[in-house]
C-alpha cells in the first residue's frame, strides 16, 4: 500500500491549519492503482445494514435475489420461487403468488406475481424483529428475526417447497390473511393443514406438538427442546401430495452448493446441485428440490422421478425427492474474431466504412456518457474495429487503434486522472468506478455489464501484446475487475462468491441492492453473456483453466436461462396472456416488454441483443424465434407512433437487428442493413458489415459440431460447405479435433480455418 501525505498542516497563532487539498491513499495493482476511498464529491457504496453478526467479517453478497434483505431499511419482499417471503417485525410472511395480467399503454401486457395474502408466522412469547441475513449458501439463506437470546430464524431456499423455522422458546402463531378452515388431509398429529382462499397451507411440527385455534390464528405449542417446524403452501390439496410433503418435511436444508465440470474433449458442461440436510424427525434425509424448467427440460436423469409441480413466474417448478441432481449442457464455443474477407465483391465498401470508423475512433470511443459503462462500450466498440482492420490487412490502422485503446485504459487504470478512477471498497468488498453511471456505486448496479466490456477489451489487447497485459503491467487491474464480478471462492473478505450470478435461477441480477415490490431484476441478458465470454477469452490467453471453466459455466448456463426466461423458445414459461415474443425486463416477481429509459420498441427488443460480436452466436440457436421476434417490429412501431411518439432516428439500431438476422439468414440481413443508417453506440458500420459478409460467406452457426477446445466456431452454408474456426491463445501449436472428424493445426496465438463440403 502506498501511503500519501493527506494533510499539510501549519501551526500559526496557536491554530492548526490544514491545506484544502487532500490526496488519497492508494493500493497498486501492477502498473495501475486503485483509490482506497472515493473522492469527496463522489458517492460511497451502500451500507449493509441488514447483516446479522454471523455474516460480518466477509464480503457482502450484493446483486442476489435476497439483497433487499441486506440493504433496505424496510422489510422487502424476497422472490425465492415458488414462494415469496417477507421478514417483517410483524412476522415472517410466506405466500405462493398468483399470476396477474397488467395491461399497459403500450397495448401489450406485463405479467406480475405479487406478494399477496401471506401466511404470517410469529412468536407468541416475545416480539420478533425485522429480519437480517444470518447465513448465505449458494441458493439458500438463513434469516434471523430474534432479539438478544430469543431466537426466531428461518431458512429459505430457491425452489424449495418448504420454509424451515426455528425458535428458541415458546409457541408459534400461524395466521392467514383471510379466514381459514382446518382440513383433515392426514391423520398425522404433527401436521396442520389450513384452507384459505383456495390455497392449502401445511405446517409440519415436531412430535408432541399441540395445535390450538385462537380466533383467526392457529398456535403450535412446541415441546421443550423441539423448537422447529416447516411450512409450505401445497401445489394441490390431495392427501397423496400431502403424504409426500410429510415424508420430507423434517429434512431441513442446512447448506446448498453448486459445482461445475467442463470436459474439453467434447465441450460438455455438467453442473451438480447438492444440498445438505439435517433430519429433525425420523430418518428421512432427502428433501424435495424444486427444479426450474432449465433444470428439468430435456434432462434424462430426472425423467420419471418428479413428484408434482408449482405453476410459477418461471414456468413449472417440478419437485424431485433428492438431495442432488445434475444438468448436462454443451458449451458451443466462439473465437475472438472472424477471418478477413479476401477478394469479396463488397471489399471496397468494407474498406470505406473502415476508413471512416478509424478516422472517427477517438470520438466514437466516448460518445455519450463518460463513466465506466459508456467508456467500456466505447472501448469494445473500437476493439471490434481493430479486429476487422487487422484481419483485412490494414496494419497501420490496427496499430493506431491499438495505441488509442491502450492510452485510454492506462488513463483509467493509473488512478491518477482527475475525473476517472477505480476505488477498492474493503468494507463492502467491491471495486467501484467513477464517474458513477446508472447507480453502479450508490446501488451496486450492473457491475458485470460495465466491467465485461473492459475485460473483453483487455483480452483483445492481450492477444496482440501479452506483455502489456501482464500482471506486472495492466493485467493486474483486469484481474481485479474479474474478481469483483466472478470470484469463485466462498466466504472471502475481499469479494463475494459470484456477485451477480444466481446459481439456481441460472442467470445474473443487475440490481445490487434488489429493492422494490417486484424484487431484483435484469434487463440486458446479452451484456451478461458479453462479460462471461470475456472471462473465457482472458483465461485462455493466461492459461488459467479454473477461470476458463468458470467462464464456460457462467456463459453456457446463462444462455440456457435466456432461452427459457427471456425468449421462451420451448413455450414452457410465458403466460398465454403475454403478448410479446421475448421478455426485455425480468424481475423476481414480473416480466415486461419495456426498458428502464424508454418504451420505444426497437430499443426494447435490442437491449437483449447488444453487443453482438463473435461470442454472440448463441443468438442463432433458435432461427424460428429470431424471425418471429423481428417480425413484430413493424406493428410495435405502428402502435408506438399511434401514441404520438416516434423513434429518433426512425431506424434506431438497424445494424443490431441486421446482425441478429444474419445469424439465421445472412442474405436477408444484408437486405435489411443500410450502410448510411443508424448505428448502435456500441457498434460500428465496419463491424456490422464484416459480421454479415462473413456469415454470408461461411453460413450460419452449425451447433451440431463441437470441438475439443474452448475457442472454436463452426458454420454451414445451405450448399453444405462447412467452415471450421479455432483460435490458439497459447504459446505452443495446438491440434484441434472437431466432433465430425475435422482436424485443425493451429499455430500459437493464431486463428486457423478450414472448409469442406458435407451434406446440405
Amino acid at each position: 500500500m502506498t501511503k500519501i501525505i493527506k494533510h499539510l498542516c501549519l501551526v500559526a497563532s496557536g491554530l492548526l491549519v490544514c491545506s484544502a487539498s487532500m490526496a488519497q491513499s492508494t493500493m497498486p495493482f501492477g502498473a495501475g492503482q486503485v483509490l482506497l476511498a472515493p473522492r469527496t464529491a463522489d458517492n460511497a457504496a451502500p451500507k449493509a445494514i441488514g447483516l446479522a453478526d454471523s455474516m460480518k467479517g466477509q464480503a457482502v453478497p450484493t446483486n442476489q435475489w435476497y439483497s433487499g434483505l441486506v440493504f433496505s431499511p424496510k422489510a422487502e419482499v424476497l422472490f425465492a420461487q415458488p414462494y415469496t417471503v417477507r421478514a417483517a417485525a410483524t412476522g415472517f410472511e410466506l405466500a405462493l403468488p398468483k399470476r396477474q395480467v397488467i395491461s399497459t399503454e403500450r397495448k401489450d401486457t406485463e405479467i406480475h406475481y405479487p406478494h399477496r395474502a401471506p401466511l404470517v408466522i410469529t412468536p407468541l412469547d416475545f416480539k420478533a424483529s425485522q429480519g437480517k441475513l444470518a447465513k448465505a449458501s449458494d441458493w439458500a439463506i438463513d434469516i434471523s428475526m430474534g432479539v438478544g437470546s430469543d431466537r426466531f430464524d428461518f431458512t429459505v431456499a430457491h425452489g424449495s417447497p418448504y420454509v424451515y423455522g426455528r425458535i428458541s422458546r415458546g409457541s408459534v402463531s400461524f395466521q392467514t390473511s383471510a379466514a381459514a378452515q382446518r382440513t383433515q388431509l392426514s391423520s398425522d398429529q404433527r401436521v396442520l393443514t389450513l384452507l384459505s382462499e383456495g390455497q392449502t397451507y401445511a405446517i409440519f411440527g415436531p412430535s408432541g406438538v399441540r395445535w390450538e385455534q385462537l380466533g383467526q390464528q392457529w398456535v403450535a405449542h412446541l415441546p421443550m427442546d423441539k423448537g422447529y417446524f416447516s411450512a409450505a403452501v401445497l401445489p394441490d390439496n390431495s392427501p397423496e401430495t400431502l403424504a409426500i410433503f410429510i415424508r420430507h418435511a423434517h429434512a431441513h436444508i442446512t447448506q446448498t452448493q453448486v459445482s461445475w465440470h467442463y470436459t474439453e474433449t467434447n465441450n460438455s458442461l455438467r453442473t451438480d446441485y447438492s444440498v445438505t440436510t439435517q433430519a429433525m424427525e425420523g430418518t428421512e434425509t432427502k428433501t424435495l428440490l424444486g427444479l426450474y424448467p432449465h433444470h428439468w427440460h430435456q434432462n434424462q436423469s430426472v425423467i420419471g422421478k418428479l413428484k408434482g409441480q408449482y405453476q410459477t413466474i418461471r414456468g413449472a417448478i417440478r419437485l424431485l425427492p433428492a438431495n442432488q441432481f445434475s444438468t448436462e449442457l454443451t458449451y458451443r464455443g466462439f473465437v475472438p474474431f472472424w477471418p478477413g474477407l479476401k477478394d469479396h465483391p463488397r471489399n471496397d465498401e468494407l474498406k470505406a466504412v473502415l476508413k471512416a470508423d478509424v478516422s472517427n475512433a477517438r470520438r466514437n470511443m466516448l460518445q455519450i456518457g463518460n463513466g465506466p459503462y459508456w467508456q467500456g462500450k466505447g472501448l469494445q466498440r473500437i476493439s471490434k474495429v481493430l479486429d476487422v482492420a487487422e484481419q483485412q490487412g490494414d496494419t497501420e490502422a490496427a496499430k493506431r487503434l491499438q495505441n488509442l485503446l491502450k492510452g485510454r485504459i492506462e488513463q483509467w487504470f493509473s488512478g491518477k486522472d482527475r475525473q476517472t478512477y477505480f476505488h477498492l471498497d474493503k468494507t463492502l468488498g467491491t471495486v467501484l468506478a467513477y464517474p458513477e453511471e446508472y447507480f453502479a456505486v450508490e446501488q451496486m448496479n450492473d457491475h458485470h455489464f460495465h466491467y465485461g466490456y473492459w475485460i473483453r477489451t483487455m483480452a483483445d489487447l492481450a492477444l496482440r501484446d501479452p506483455e502489456w497485459a501482464s500482471d506486472t503491467q495492466w493485467g493486474a487491474m483486469t484481474n481485479l475487475l474479474i474478481q469483483d464480478i466472478a470470484t469463485a471462492e466462498r466466504g472471502k473478505k475481499d469479494f463475494p462468491f459470484l456477485r451477480t450470478f444466481d446459481i439456481y435461477e441460472g442467470h445474473s441480477w443487475a440490481s445490487g441492492i434488489g429493492l422494490g415490490d417486484l424484487g431484483n431484476n435484469q434487463e440486458s441478458s446479452s451484456e451478461a453473456i458479453n462479460a462471461w465470454s470475456a472471462l473465457i477469452l482472458w483465461a485462455e490467453i493466461r492459461g488459467d483453466k479454473a477461470l476458463r471453466d468458470l467462464g464456460i459455466y457462467l456463459y453456457t448456463t446463462e444462455i440456457e436461462a435466456i432461452r427459457h426466461y427471456w425468449f421462451d423458445v420451448h413455450n414452457l414459461v410465458f403466460a398465454p396472456e403475454y403478448m410479446n415474443k421475448e421478455v426485455s425486463m425480468l424481475f423476481g416477481g414480473a416480466y415486461k416488454h419495456n426498458t428502464w429509459w424508454t418504451d420505444e420498441p426497437r430499443q426494447i427488443k435490442g437491449i437483449n441483443l447488444l453487443p453482438i460480436s463473435t461470442s454472440s452466436t448463441y443468438l442463432g440457436l433458435d432461427p424460428a424465434h429470431t424471425k418471429r421476434s423481428l417480425a413484430t417490429l413493424p406493428e410495435d412501431t405502428r402502435i408506438y407512433e399511434s401514441r404520438g411518439k416516434r423513434a429518433n432516428p426512425t431506424d434506431m439500431w438497424q445494424d443490431l437487428f441486421a446482425k441478429y438476422m444474419a445469424l439465421t439468414d445472412p442474405k436477408a440481413a444484408l437486405a435489411m442493413w443500410d450502410r448510411w443508417g443508424a448505428v448502435e453506440l456500441g457498434d460500428t458500420r465496419t463491424h456490422a458489415l464484416h459480421f454479415m459478409l462473413s456469415l454470408e460467406k461461411m453460413g450460419v452457426p452449425d451447433f451440431s459440431v463441437s470441438a475439443n477446445h474452448a475457442l472454436y466456431s463452426v458454420f454451414k452454408r445451405s450448399d453444405g460447405l462447412r467452415t471450421y474456426l479455432a483460435y490458439n491463445a497459447g504459446s505452443q501449436a495446438k491440434t484441434v479435433t472437431f466432433s465430425d472428424g475435422q482436424v485443425l493445426q493451429v499455430p500459437p496465438r493464431s486463428l486457423a480455418q478450414a472448409s469442406k463440403k458435407v451434406s446440405p
